[in-house]
């Protein structure tokens, strides 16, 4: 044991003087592990921070909830628009027989945006507000956060109370500093009471409910603004979520059944709706997610490559420049093994340290990027764990010949070389 600490301990001597002793060199060298290591761990880092990101948002949402819509999410609507624009839109009449008729639902809420819409208050005013009428169950459904307020209550559902709920970035606009709820703000022409404020979620890569910029007022004051009938063109959504114990695919079975009877399809006539749920864009996301860790794994390793040839360039100079030196100690009783393990560490110390200046460079390019941008990235230990391990690989690989070419070597042969 004590051996093997001295042998470590002499690695690392050795290791130093090379770097200290031969500069250029060891920069160019130790420059390709620094590059495949920042590749490799900066694409890991980078796709894991927008992934960890992309699923907060799903799971703000829930994984029980299905959406009723005109179109799959699993198919780029553009492939078959017209077969997706002849469809009619989810109705609040669908709605209201999901509601009353799907048994394992836990809870339903149906959704309209109703137009863009300009909204003032005294001499502010901020234009493109998208207006989205709600029922009762679409603020725990669609995962509203509130920075200051609250949702509608049941009464101002019923009566269609004037009460609007505004996005982040709509309040910051509109009132800036100022205290919106309480305030009144005129949304077409009528006088509307701020009950809520949405949390900004600009933030988010992908959020599949966006209402920074939105005006959310309850359904019945939604029809006093636009025709709401059966057949309209505006976006409209039905969320469902599940009963606790009850799978997706029987709340599927359900609500296709609940909606074909209601629409009056023939029994060999196909859906003309589509339910949809969040694992649909989770697994197209973990596609994009692959290519990209992939192409990391292919830019870095190319560097990694080179940056071990190098590395083990250094090492078989470094034998050459100490053969006199492995002579003597072979003369003096020194076992092969700890001639090979003493090159073998000194090359995974040289890796290391080009790998620990690439996940440097990570850190500060990640955290520099995060506060620009206000968007989190960040290189988590398992990565820089990952990335000192795959360091180790690479130094075993490279000084592996060299190590075998020193410990091999004839001590009267090596003295007089």
């Amino acid at each position: 044991m004590i051996t093997v600490f001295k042998v470590i301990i002499e690695s690392f001597r050795q290791a130093w003087q090379s770097l200290v002793g031969n500069k250029l060199r060891s920069f160019l060298s130790l420059l390709g592990i620094s590059i495949g290591i920042f590749c490799i761990i900066g694409v890991l880092s980078a796709v894991d921070s927008l992934e960890d990101n992309v699923r907060s948002s799903f799971d703000k949402l829930g994984n029980d909830v299905i959406y009723v819509d005109r179109f799959t999410w699993a198919e780029d609507p553009g492939d078959n628009y017209w077969k997706w624009m002849k469809r009619p839109r989810p109705s609040y009449n669908d709605f209201k027989a999901i509601q009353t008729k799907v048994k394992s639902a836990d809870m339903a809420s149906f959704f309209t945006v109703v137009g863009g819409k300009t909204a003032k208050y005294r001499s502010s005013s901020v234009e493109g507000g998208f207006l989205v009428g709600l029922t009762e169950d679409s603020g725990p459904l669609l995962g509203l956060e509130y920075e200051k307020g609250r949702y509608f209550s049941k009464n101002e559902m019923l009566t269609g109370a004037p009460k609007v709920i505004i996005g982040g970035v709509i309040a910051e606009e509109l009132f800036g500093s100022i205290e919106a709820v309480g305030k009144k703000v005129k949304i077409g022409g009528r006088n509307l009471e701020v009950i809520g404020v949405l949390k900004k979620s600009g933030e988010s890569l992908i959020d599949p409910m966006n209402f920074d910029e939105g005006l959310m007022i309850n359904y019945r004051m939604a029809k006093k603004f636009a025709n709401l009938k059966e057949g309209n063109r505006m976006h409209s959504q039905i969320s469902v979520k599940a009963k606790e114990g009850v799978s997706t695919a029987d709340l599927k079975d359900e609500i296709t059944g609940v909606i074909r009877a209601r629409r009056k399809l023939k029994p060999k006539e196909e859906d003309d709706f589509a339910l949809n749920e969040l694992s649909l864009l989770s697994n197209l996301l973990d596609g994009l997610f692959g290519v990209l860790n992939s192409a990391g794994w292919m830019i870095g390793g190319f560097a990694l490559i080179v940056g071990m040839f190098s590395v083990a360039n250094i090492m078989f100079v470094s034998v050459k420049e100490r053969t006199n030196l492995i002579g003597v100690k072979k003369a003096l009783g020194a076992k092969r093994y700890v001639i090979l393990i003493e090159f073998l560490i000194e090359s995974v110390i040289l890796c290391i340290i080009g790998g620990l200046f690439g996940l440097g460079f990570i850190w500060l390019l990640l955290t520099g990027i995060s506060k620009a941008i206000d968007f989190p990235l960040y290189l988590d230990m398992g990565n820089a764990i990952f990335g000192l391990t795959v360091s180790i690989i690479t130094g075993i690989l490279a000084g592996v010949i060299p190590a075998f070419q020193a410990a091999n070597m004839d001590p009267v042969e090596a003295m007089r070389g």
